[in-house]
């Protein structure tokens, strides 16, 4: 067998002669001012020709009007088959589209928006679940309010119960973030630390797996207060902190008890007063 040939379809020479044809379609769609120099004709089949034009509008650049003409067999008449804007080689396109799941980033929440978690989200698993790492105990439920109560409290009823709790992915998610962000170990404000937040009176651990590691600042002068620090993070508001004490002297006043001063006394002028030498008292 022969290797198959590949040729070259020519265009066809009425529809490729079409190009005011193609260029009056497009000047009745968007007018005569965005329509640039005619740039070449594609073949698309038998009798079937593409006219490219240059896009003149600003908002477009790189693009190009592509208007596609036809010929029916044994016609001599050629006819506008569409008319459509394309993008050229460097044209100026818009970014591929993202799920909005994925555009999202921290702190775009805003005030009255809302962000349901999906029901197969892998941080979340259900209460029910109570086996393996992902056993928990939702502290927030009735009976849980009501072990919590000592003896002879009234039990009190809390919102209801939540249908679903963190997971350990969703825990292990948590702590890494928490761990890597400017609540973590690794700032400057840590590092100028006096010491860790573990010691700090002010450090308030969470409960559960989360605080062995992670507690809340309750230091209203700290940077952190209210928020989530781990336990080896640390500020200058730590509880144990001691300034340098700094004793201040207290310097006694100079007497100066080898000079004195001539004064007028009442009925006594220094300049009538005669004074003797102290030598002369020693001789």
């Amino acid at each position: 067998m022969s290797p198959t040939r590949t040729r070259t379809r020519e265009p066809d020479q009425a529809c490729a002669e079409a190009v005011d044809l193609a260029r009056d379609a497009v000047v009745a769609v968007t007018g005569a001012a965005a329509v640039g120099d005619h740039l070449g004709v594609q073949a698309e089949g038998e009798r079937i020709v593409t006219h490219l034009f240059a896009s003149a509008d600003p908002a477009y650049t790189g693009w190009r009007w592509a208007v596609t003409v036809v010929r029916a067999p044994r016609a001599k008449v050629v006819t506008v088959s569409e008319t459509v804007l394309l993008p050229g080689p460097g044209a100026l396109l818009a970014p591929d589209w993202v799920p909005w799941q994925d555009r999202l980033r921290p702190g775009d929440l805003g005030v009255g928006d809302l962000l349901p978690a999906p029901p197969d989200d892998e941080r979340l698993v259900p209460l029910v679940v109570l086996e393996g790492d992902d056993a928990v105990v939702d502290w927030f439920s009735p009976e849980a309010a009501d072990e919590d109560k000592g003896p002879g409290e009234p039990a009190e009823l809390p919102a209801p119960g939540r249908s679903r709790v963190l997971s350990a992915t969703g825990r292990d998610y948590a702590s890494e973030r928490w761990y890597d962000s400017e609540h973590g170990p690794r700032t400057p404000l840590a590092h100028a630390a006096p010491a860790h937040c573990v010691s700090c009176g002010f450090f308030i651990p969470l409960s559960g797996e989360l605080g062995r590691l992670f507690g809340a600042c309750g230091n209203e002068y700290a940077p952190d207060d209210g928020r989530v620090v781990s336990a080896d993070h640390g500020c200058g508001a730590h509880s144990e902190a001691m300034a340098d004490a700094v004793t201040a002297r207290a310097l006694a006043p100079v007497i100066d008890e080898f000079g004195y001063d001539l004064v007028d006394l009442p009925g006594v002028s220094v300049e009538e007063t005669v004074f003797e030498s102290l030598s002369r008292g020693a001789d």
